[in-house]
């Protein structure tokens, strides 16, 4: 998953045309928290995300799946 986050996050910054460092510059996080997410190997926070994304003009959405239902008969 931080991989497919990381690619998405380099996918729309190169449609921008901005490097790495501008990025890092207009979010206000370092050039090396953008290299990792873009990696996919950071854990970046919601706070950092936040940034990255309103710089970039994205949306975040948490998706949670994996989780069974519990039926009436185990309630």
């Amino acid at each position: 998953m931080l991989l497919s986050l990381g690619n998405s996050i380099k996918n729309r910054r190169k449609e921008l045309k901005l490097t790495q460092s501008y990025l890092a510059d207009l979010a206000g996080v370092s050039v090396n928290t953008i290299f990792k997410i873009e990696q996919g190997e950071a854990n970046p926070t919601i706070e950092v995300l936040t940034k990255i994304a309103e710089v970039l003009g994205m949306e975040i959405k948490l998706v949670i799946g994996g989780i069974n239902e519990r039926t009436n008969e185990e309630s």
